[in-house]
């Protein structure tokens, strides 16, 4: 998105000062701010568990991700910090029967 953005202003489609780029790079530094977590997650035993993780997990408002794998028992999850945190996602998770830690690497 940048690229096209900084190629119109290099054709004088677009101004410098317009905000086109403004907005391009706030979510350029938005996705800088985004924070990636694994949980070790409990309970899951069949192919629905993971699915019932990842939509758990998704409910938490400012999850912009999540996967969740039944053979490693984990839980990735993409999220933005300054609308939930850890606490938030291992709760979304014990809520939904899955009790989950951060995993520590």
């Amino acid at each position: 998105m940048r690229a096209i953005l900084l190629f119109l202003v290099t054709l004088g489609l677009v101004a410098p000062g317009s905000g086109y780029l403004d907005t391009a790079r706030a979510a350029e530094a938005k996705q800088a701010e985004l924070q990636t977590v694994t949980l070790d997650v409990q309970n899951m035993t069949c192919s629905f568990c993971p699915i019932t993780v990842r939509k758990a997990l998704e409910k938490v408002p400012g999850v912009v991700k999540a996967t969740a794998s039944l053979e490693t028992k984990t839980a990735t999850v993409t999220f933005d910090p300054t609308k939930t945190n850890v606490e938030a996602l291992t709760k979304a998770t014990t809520d939904a029967g899955y009790p989950s830690t951060l995993k520590r690497k």
